[in-house]
C-alpha cells in the first residue's frame, strides 16, 4: 500500500490553515487543474466529522467521481477522511497541523490501495504514485498561497 507524506510550512495561524484545508470551496479552488467540484453531500463551506462529500474531477482524461467521509476531527490539529466510493480500492488521508513559530506545519499523509490487484500495483510503480504525490504537493502549495495572502 503506497504512502505519500508531504510537509508544507505556511506563514499563517494554525486555525486558518486547518479551516482552509477542510473548506470545500477552497478545495475546489486548489484543484482547478483537474476541474474538481463537489457534486454531492456537503458541497460548500467547512467539513465536519461525519460529513461526506462527492467530488467530480477529470483525472487521466476521464471524468470520475469519488465520495469521501470525514471520520475524525480534532479541531485545529487533525482530521481524517476516507474513501467510501471511487476509483481506488481504498484510501485514508490524514491532515495534521502543527503550530510553529511564525506559522503552521501542514502534514498530509495519503495511504491508498489501487484497484485491480497486481495490475494496480504495476500502475502505482509506473505512474499513479507519482501522479498522486504531485496532486497532493500542488494542492498544499496552492493552500499555502491562499493562507499567506489572507493572513
Amino acid at each position: 500500500m503506497p504512502v505519500i507524506e508531504h510537509q508544507q510550512f505556511i506563514k499563517a495561524p494554525v486555525k486558518l490553515c486547518f479551516d482552509l484545508a477542510r473548506n470545500v470551496d477552497i478545495h475546489t479552488q486548489t484543484t482547478s487543474k483537474t476541474k474538481e467540484k463537489a457534486v454531492g453531500g456537503v458541497t460548500e463551506g467547512l467539513l465536519e466529522e461525519g460529513d461526506t462529500v462527492t467530488w467530480e474531477a477529470i483525472h487521466f482524461g476521464i471524468k470520475q467521481r469519488l465520495t469521501a467521509k470525514v471520520t475524525l476531527m480534532e479541531k485545529r490539529h487533525k482530521f481524517v477522511d476516507i474513501m467510501v466510493k471511487g476509483a481506488f480500492h481504498s484510501f485514508v488521508h490524514t491532515h495534521k497541523f502543527i503550530e510553529e513559530a511564525g506559522g503552521t506545519i501542514m502534514i498530509n499523509k495519503f495511504q491508498y490501495k489501487s484497484p485491480f490487484g497486481l495490475i494496480g500495483v504495476v500502475a502505482d510503480k509506473l505512474f499513479l504514485e507519482k501522479y498522486m504525490r504531485l496532486f497532493i504537493v500542488s494542492r498544499a502549495k496552492a493552500l499555502k498561497k491562499i493562507a499567506e495572502e489572507m493572513d
